[in-house]
């Protein structure tokens, strides 16, 4: 039991016999078939010391340890010169080979004692779900992601080996949980392989488009596990303090909201089926603007279309359309499904999710209801939205996302993630609707229905937003373009969400996010075999 802390300890006893042995769970991607993929875990390395009152001939030492470390001259010979110091260290975590020929040197006052470290083996893969080990004060801690939100479980600097001995000899797994002794590791739900694809799309998103930021969720609509959460500009967990910016360990996927424009059309449009409020042919006449409350608003490009039907309102993504079907809905009604949908965070696990900015939902005047079908005036996180749009095509059922599949506990047991109760928001029957809906965006709208794959039925809506400016009003010439899709459109497996930051030279998603998202829905299709539907 516990050999290896064990074995470290040993180790440590005649160099320093009280240091603490780094000790810590470890974390893992799973793949498709189960398989676990180290994310997160220990790299064992050698410390190189001198003890300086032993040591002879200090410059030949320093020139045979040079053949096989990269010493500093001048910092190796301010710590031989410490004549009353039986311990300095003089090189951190040489690998095991390099302290093999050190070792067969036999020097007199040089030793060698194995150290462990935090170590990821993908380096920015997965970045910003894992997060990394930093100084909190005087403590090392998991800081971000998964390594602060779990710390509690991978942390082992509490436990005592001797006690945990006894208790493991001695006592049922039913009691010793009820100690203090729950340390253990844990399995994520993010498949690597996917990870990869998806990271190396939004990379490529970002090159083309000279964006700020870049990002991606791929989730399972039906339970909220999450197989890639992905931003970019990205960073190398094992030089994570080499950074330019550290906003960049932000994971804005949950920890920032915004303006999400066109992709909460089908939300308000869903809302409309849902309360027989509309059908897809219900017609309205657009006019191109609307003025309400002595603030009027336009359609994207300001083209008034005459009467067009509801299908029409989400092929041209009408801002007129879905203020219609809130006027038909009515605003108490709207607000309070909007609510429901992304008025509370998703309790993720991963630290930090960002609450919505909803309040204009509580106005008593119309034209905050109106922005507010259309994206405008309320805000939201990338998770939060994703986790709302997946209701349109799982049968309408809020569920709850999630990026750990288990945890194994040290004592020998393992407990699955609780996969909470869903909350029904639409009917089946409008789920389906308007699922048929956003097919036929995809069959016959988007980029004039050239992406459209003939054996398979793919939902999706484009978005494009401009972005506050924080004084009332809008850039002129920023935008937040948006997209997402579920597919198989009727029973569908995944749901994939984009987005991108402030870029320049293209106004609209469809533009942008098009080619990366059939590019990500075409991987997984074959990745996962996903049968032909249609």
């Amino acid at each position: 039991m516990r050999s290896d802390d064990y074995a470290q300890k040993a180790d440590r006893q005649y160099v320093r016999p009280n240091s603490s042995i780094f000790n810590r769970g470890s974390i893992s991607f799973s793949t498709k078939d189960g398989s676990i993929i180290d994310a997160a875990t220990l790299q064992t390395g050698y410390n190189v010391t001198i003890n300086p009152s032993t040591l002879k001939e200090p410059a030949d030492v320093f020139n045979n340890l040079s053949f096989i470390l990269e010493l500093d001259e001048n910092d190796f010979f301010k710590s031989a010169d410490k004549t009353e110091d039986p311990y300095e260290e003089i090189f951190k975590r040489a690998t095991p080979s390099d302290a093999e020929k050190i070792k067969e040197m036999d020097i007199d006052g040089v030793s060698l004692y194995k150290d462990r470290w935090r170590f990821y083996p993908g380096k920015s893969l997965g970045s910003h779900v894992l997060g990394f080990m930093s100084y909190k004060g005087d403590e090392l801690r998991g800081q971000y992601g998964l390594e602060r939100q779990y710390n509690e479980v991978l942390d082992k600097s509490h436990n005592s080996l001797y006690a945990n001995f006894f208790i493991e000899i001695f006592s049922g797994v039913g009691n010793s949980l009820k100690g203090k002794d729950s340390s253990g590791s844990i399995i994520t739900t993010i498949e690597p392989t996917v990870q990869t694809f998806v990271e190396k799309e939004i990379d490529n998103v970002r090159s083309n488009w000279s964006a700020k930021k870049t990002g991606v969720i791929v989730m399972n609509p039906k339970n909220g596990e999450i197989y890639s959460m992905a931003l970019n500009p990205t960073f190398d967990l094992n030089t994570f303090n080499e950074v330019d910016d550290i906003a960049i360990y932000k994971n804005d996927l949950v920890e920032s909201v915004y303006e999400m424009g066109s992709i909460v059309k089908p939300l308000t449009m869903a809302i409309g089926l849902d309360t027989n409020s509309v059908i897809a042919g219900t017609t309205y006449e657009d006019r191109g603007q609307l003025t309400l409350n002595n603030r009027t608003f336009y359609n994207y490009d300001g083209k008034a279309r005459g009467v067009v039907s509801m299908q029409d309102v989400l092929n041209n993504s009408l801002n007129t359309g879905v203020a219609f079907v809130v006027s038909r809905v009515g605003n108490n009604v709207f607000s309070d499904y909007m609510k429901k949908l992304i008025g509370n965070t998703t309790d993720i696990d991963l630290p930090n999710e960002a609450s919505p900015l909803v309040s204009n939902l509580d106005s008593p005047r119309d034209i905050e209801h109106a922005t507010a079908s259309f994206g405008q005036g309320i805000a939201m996180s990338p998770i939060s939205i994703t986790r709302a749009l997946a209701s349109l095509g799982n049968g309408g059922l809020l569920i709850h996302p999630h990026v750990v599949k288990s945890i194994k506990y040290d004592l020998g047991y393992t407990k699955e993630v609780d996969e909470r109760e869903p909350i029904r928001i639409f009917s089946e029957e409008t789920s389906e609707e308007i699922s048929r809906m956003l097919v036929t965006v995809v069959d016959d709208a988007l980029l004039g229905g050239t992406v459209a794959l003939p054996n398979y039925t793919i939902a999706a809506k484009t978005g494009t937003a401009q972005i506050a400016n924080g004084r009332g009003g809008y850039y002129d010439d920023r935008y937040l373009h948006s997209f997402f899709g579920y597919f198989p459109a009727y029973d569908p497996e995944f749901i994939v969400f984009l987005y991108v930051i402030e870029l320049y030279g293209v106004q609209y998603a469809s533009q942008t996010l098009t080619e990366p998202f059939m590019n990500i829905a075409k991987f997984l299709i074959n990745y996962y075999e996903v049968p032909p539907d249609r």
